[in-house]
């Protein structure tokens, strides 16, 4: 077998908080572009943004079957965002734009970019997840030796995620 290449992840990935987006199955590029979508991708720590999934089976039973088969069941979403709170300290009113946009209980969307540099433009046609959310309760994370102040939010999806759709051009 040959080597296949791979593609680091840090530094390559992208993700923004939008406040609103018309079509969640095709964000335009002035929507991530917009004064009110914020960049949190240098505030979120290594597998801070945790996007799971669980699909559930349902039974599929015969009379004449020993056996039992199964189709896709129901899918469940979850979501836990972590990162850099820097609450009360002197960054607090300059850099603390995760704290600032997860307030519980606001209905907001993630859009998710893997894949290209972390700063480079948005472009049309980049393929991203889009994550429709209510963000939870801010959490301190537990404070270890050598590191920095984090903050967890448990997020609760509010509709479908949306993965690997195209960015538009236009609204």
């Amino acid at each position: 077998m040959t080597d296949i290449p791979s593609t680091p992840a840090d530094g390559n990935i992208r993700t923004v908080i939008a406040t609103a987006l018309a079509d969640t199955t095709t964000p335009a590029l002035t929507e991530l572009d917009a004064i009110t979508t914020k960049d949190i991708s240098c505030y979120l720590t290594p597998g801070g943004f945790a996007l799971t999934g669980d699909q559930a089976t349902i039974a599929d039973e015969r009379e004449c079957s020993t056996e039992v088969f199964g189709q896709p069941g129901r899918k469940t979403r979850g979501l836990a965002i972590t990162g850099i709170d820097n609450t009360n300290s002197a960054n607090a009113t300059t850099d603390n734009k995760l704290v600032d946009v997860l307030t519980e209980g606001t209905q907001l969307y993630a859009v998710r970019r893997r894949g290209k540099a972390f700063d480079a433009a948005w472009a049309a046609d980049d393929t991203v997840t889009v994550v429709p959310f209510k963000a939870g309760e801010k959490q301190e994370v537990a404070a270890d030796a050598n590191s920095v102040l984090r903050s967890m939010w448990p997020s609760f999806i509010t509709g479908s995620v949306q993965t690997d759709v195209a960015v538009a051009a236009a609204v």
